[in-house]
């Protein structure tokens, strides 16, 4: 029967995660099996899982652990000055065991983060560095009151720094009357656009670092400092920025063709797909129920009195053949050309 893991502070190092740290750090990793017996090492950062194999965990160097950890105590010195010396006298018995290169205190250019407390603390730091600009691709339509609180707060913060804010939504956002008293809130440079569809969750600061989701339910995030990789996902907002419809400060409406909306547009090319209601609910970030009004809109415009017959009436209709209406334009540049470097 395996001995239940009693929570301790990163200072009193239990016995197995002494041991599992010292063979990860001979062995340059160690399966994420054998190292059952010590959650807490991936707790306090010493291990994390690779970016291509999460059956593998990967020791953080000594050098580059024991300062980071050093620096959450710094703030309450003067209360916890014995825990750092603890915290130093656990670590030595660990520096001539590292097999990991040493990277002088820089922080990797990928970082696997682990559980949200983590992910948040990462994102935090990002908000209280960022002063220039920040995009975000937000994929869910309707937040929580206490979540859109939370993230009004940060929004602010970084308006008021000066910072320019720009978020790209899906379409339903536009119909949702508390989203839209969200961004009446906040003071500051803030525009909104929306899209059918839009990727992954998407943090980008000052071009500096990136934060993607790693898993589906977002209990792991990649943060990026590789300086190709942040620009590239910037120049992806970028682009994915100029064929969205304007929602906030001025609101453009998605424009009709021949009585067919540019969503009803999007919503015939996923029957084709053969999506179920559902799956094109999820995609377009909508309830199962919006999904069916347009879904029957459609039908109606079409004359359509079956699934099947939709399907056959939507390909003679010619209409997945024609370009998709186009975004208003606001008359502005707001984003980087298309180059690599972003001229």
């Amino acid at each position: 029967m395996p001995v239940k893991h009693i929570p301790h502070g990163v200072e009193n190092l239990c016995e197995p995660g002494a041991a599992v740290y010292a063979r990860a750090l001979r062995d340059g990793g160690i399966r994420a099996v054998d190292a059952e017996a010590a959650p807490c090492l991936i707790d306090f950062g010493l291990l994390h899982p690779g970016p291509d194999d999460m059956r593998w965990l990967h020791p953080t160097a000594p050098a580059v652990a024991l300062p980071r950890l050093l620096r959450t105590i710094e703030n309450r010195v003067a209360q916890h000055r014995r825990r750092e010396e603890k915290l130093t006298a656990v670590f030595e018995s660990f520096l001539g065991l590292d097999s990991v290169s040493p990277t002088d205190g820089e922080t990797p250019a990928i970082r696997v983060l682990q559980g949200l407390p983590r992910i948040e603390g990462a994102v935090e730091q990002a908000i209280a560095e960022a002063r220039d600009e920040v995009l975000v691709i937000q994929p869910g339509a309707v937040r929580p009151p206490e979540a859109q609180a939370r993230i009004g707060d940060r929004e602010q913060e970084i308006l008021s720094r000066g910072a320019r804010l720009r978020t790209l939504r899906v379409h339903t956002a536009r119909e949702c009357p508390p989203e839209l008293a969200h961004y009446e809130q906040l003071d500051g440079d803030i525009e909104a656009r929306t899209l059918d569809e839009v990727t992954e969750s998407l943090f980008v600061f000052d071009r500096n670092v990136a934060f993607i989701p790693a898993s589906k339910d977002d209990g792991i995030a990649l943060e990026l400092r590789h300086p190709a990789l942040v620009e590239y996902f910037a120049t992806t907002f970028w682009r994915l920025w100029r064929l969205a419809t304007p929602m906030w400060p001025t609101a453009a409406h998605p424009p009709v063709d021949n009585g067919i909306t540019a969503r009803q547009q999007t919503i015939a090319g996923l029957l084709v797909e053969g999506l179920t209601d559902a799956e094109i609910a999820e995609r377009l970030g909508m309830n199962i129920r919006t999904a069916r009004v347009h879904i029957a809109k459609l039908a109606a415009t079409l004359g359509s009195h079956s699934r099947a017959q939709l399907g056959f009436l939507i390909g003679q209709s010619g209409i997945l053949e024609r370009p998709a209406p186009s975004s208003v334009s606001t008359g502005e540049s707001t984003g980087p050309g298309d180059g690599w470097n972003g001229s």
